[in-house]
């Protein structure tokens, strides 16, 4: 049920621009668009069976909020890297000739009092329509993307998706669903955390929260403190601090039957640096469970590398270096809160959710899983 994807189109910060193998038919093509914190990233996908096959991609990073935490504004240069990001995103959509689309920004533009200004000028510089989602949705196509990736044997899930501005978690009871129909139940909440009452056994979200505090903000709390482990330790406690009102985690939890599923580059970087991959192949991370004992490795290596180190670290690289801990730092947090010693890797996001969600409103998907 996973969607195919051209190897290369997932974790790292490089732009990644994958043609279409074949020219396919316009009025068959989807496209999402998610404009964070930190990155830009476009999918154009067409329906294949119950999934969809991705025939083009772009990821940049634009680093559209730089500087938000101090000004409360998006800065005039944040918005000219991110309008040119924007730019390659429309040549492709015409490109393809794409009609069917969802445009979406996130926790930065939530966040900036210029927000309107900006999406303003996108659409008279690039003719686009940004929307501005709220957490929920955001939460919500996260959760439906990692669906394929949830155990039948899984009873308490938690998706953790860990974005520039901001991290989503969700954690949901699938006790009560029959083992087999679980991936399922998890992909029908694109019609709402809280649908109507149903006669049938249904995925039942127990809480969720948007944590104001993503690889940028969080990196932004502390850029003041100079030491490299100091300042590691100090955003894994804030962040854990953040967690407080989550209702799961002031509650104590049985470790069996238990899951956590992260979607984010972090989570995928992290999973490269395991698997020791010299070129991303997303085959090899996507699915991939991790011990929190490796990933403690993982991370304890970053730390020995040291900024330079983790700079020249083709696994992270020049853009991801001065993210990458305060992501980790975000991820230790949580395998601290939580009874598990494991982490499904999901290479998959918002993107995806946005075009099942799309693909299911018209019916297009073979034996649809909503």
């Amino acid at each position: 049920m996973a969607p195919e994807r051209p190897i290369g189109a997932g974790a790292f910060p490089k732009p990644v621009e994958s043609p279409a193998p074949d020219t396919p038919d316009p009025g068959q093509l989807y496209a999402a668009l998610d404009l964070g914190t930190n990155s830009c990233h476009m999918l154009i996908a067409q329906p294949k069976g119950n999934q969809f096959h991705v025939v083009d991609s772009f990821s940049k990073s634009v680093q559209l909020g730089a500087g938000l935490e101090k000004t409360g504004r998006l800065s005039r240069s944040s918005m000219n890297r991110t309008i040119a990001a924007l730019k390659v995103c429309q040549q492709k959509l015409k490109r393809h000739q794409v009609t069917r689309m969802r445009l979406v920004a996130t926790e930065a533009c939530r966040r900036a009092r210029n927000a309107r200004d900006f999406i303003r000028q996108v659409r008279r510089d690039t003719g686009l329509q940004l929307e501005i989602i709220q957490p929920e949705e955001e939460a919500r196509l996260a959760v439906i993307s990692c669906a394929p990736l949830v155990s039948t044997k899984t009873d308490q899930l938690l998706v953790v998706d860990i974005g520039g501005g901001s991290t989503e978690l969700v954690w949901i009871d699938i006790s009560s669903v029959p083992n087999r129909d679980r991936p399922k139940a998890i992909m029908r909440l694109h019609a709402g955390f809280h649908p109507p009452e149903s006669p049938f056994p249904a995925a039942k979200v127990v809480d969720w929260i948007s944590v104001p505090l993503g690889v940028a903000t969080l990196r932004d709390q502390f850029s003041d403190v100079e030491d490299d482990a100091a300042r590691y330790a100090l955003m894994s406690w804030f962040f854990e601090e953040n967690l407080a009102e989550f209702a799961p985690y002031k509650d104590e939890q049985t470790r069996e039957g238990f899951q956590i599923v992260g979607t984010s580059g972090t989570v995928t970087t992290v999973a490269a640096s395991h698997l020791g991959l010299r070129r991303y192949d997303r085959t090899k991370v996507d699915g991939l469970r991790m011990t929190s004992d490796q990933i403690e490795t993982v991370i304890a290596r970053y730390l020995e590398l040291g900024p330079a180190g983790r700079r020249r670290d083709p696994r992270i690289g020049q853009d991801r270096q001065a993210l990458i801990m305060s992501g980790a730092a975000i991820l230790q947090a949580l395998l601290r809160c939580w009874p598990t010693d494991r982490l499904s890797v999901a290479d998959r996001g918002l993107r995806e959710g946005l075009l099942y969600a799309q693909m299911s409103a018209d019916g297009v998907l073979e034996d649809g899983p909503f």
